[in-house]
């Protein structure tokens, strides 16, 4: 779904990453900017957004005995993003607020599809089914070795989450994930340099959003 097909001219921005990769840290900060600027925008997350898909993201992060297969997973993502789509972004959107989100649909494809290794296909169509076709203006890439990722993760001293315990070479995956997609979609997809100091990664988010939309 293009910005012709739903009829919204507000940008819609995602930030994606392997755990670690700053990029919460860096939606607040571009969030505090456009405040400052008078940019109406509004701040969300994957999974959640709404009170049904925050009960879903529960569901599917807490760690639990009884394993949760990838199919489960799957559609666990699917369904509280039909609903966060449809009841916060697309209507924010269509009211000319600007939507910053923390993942979206390329998270699912690095870490469902590649790195879980389901069938890239079928996780493309229900993407699309989920999001109404609905695809971000800017996808912001924060990449960052895994092994940083993990370290930056620890180093928070609270408990992770069922994802962020997975194996180191579950996360490298992901990672090659997220950079095929960045090769694939170089006009969408701006690759940014996690590893460099806080404040030259948020100098880079600045130049690239100004760039793009003239914030």
């Amino acid at each position: 779904m293009t910005r012709a097909q739903t009829g919204h001219t507000a940008p819609f921005v995602t930030f994606e990453g392997i755990e670690g990769s700053g990029k919460t840290t860096q939606i607040r900060r571009l969030s505090a900017h456009l405040a400052a600027k008078g940019v109406l925008h509004l701040v969300t997350r994957e999974p959640g957004g709404t009170p049904l898909s925050d009960e879903i993201r529960a569901l599917v992060l807490v760690p639990r005995e009884e394993t949760v297969f990838p199919e489960t997973e799957l559609l666990l993502y699917e369904a509280a993003r039909a609903q966060h789509v449809r009841g916060l972004i697309l209507p924010s959107l269509l009211s000319g607020r600007a939507v910053l989100c923390d993942r979206f649909c390329d998270a699912t494809t690095a870490y469902q599809a590649h790195a879980r290794g389901l069938d890239a296909s079928l996780v493309e169509r229900l993407n699309r089914f989920a999001a109404g076709g609905l695809v971000p203006g800017l996808t912001l890439l924060f990449d960052l070795p895994p092994e940083e990722g993990f370290a930056r993760v620890k180093g928070r001293g609270v408990t992770k989450d069922r994802l962020e315990r997975e194996s180191l070479g579950f996360h490298r995956a992901v990672r090659e994930g997220y950079l095929r997609l960045a090769v694939r979609e170089p006009g969408r997809v701006v690759r940014i340099d996690a590893a460099a100091p806080e404040e030259e990664v948020f100098g880079s988010v600045l130049r690239t959003v100004a760039q793009r939309f003239g914030w």
